[in-house]
């Protein structure tokens, strides 16, 4: 092995898309920051932002994919109870919609092994 980490990893904040904020900033005002060369993990690795992808059919790395499974989740349950609470400006369905995306990516975290092919 010559040092290269063989595997593709999530980005230690897996459920804030940094592509989505882009795209957002570049949208509104024409403007689009440089992405960064390397990227915090799940596992708690630095590696090349190119080898991170918020994709679970992407992920190799068990630990990432453990943790991108977890942050998920949670961003579920919390959606969940703050979106039911009076005063809330998304609707019910707004709400279930978002929660059943969070599962459904933590699931597919989950299930597969993570290898493309």
């Amino acid at each position: 092995m010559d040092g290269v980490e063989p595997h593709i990893h999530v980005g230690s904040s897996v459920t804030r898309s940094d592509a989505r904020v882009r795209n957002l900033l570049a949208g509104t005002f024409g403007l689009v920051g440089d992405l960064p060369e390397t990227a915090v993990t799940g596992c708690g690795l630095r590696v090349p932002y190119a080898m991170t992808s918020p994709r679970p059919e992407s992920v190799t790395c068990p630990a990432c994919r453990e943790h991108a499974r977890a942050a998920h989740l949670r961003l579920a349950e919390q959606m969940g109870r703050l979106g039911g609470m009076p005063g809330s400006t998304i609707t019910g369905a707004q709400v279930a919609e978002v929660v059943k995306h969070h599962r459904d990516l933590a699931r597919r975290f989950t299930d597969g092994t993570g290898h493309i092919g």
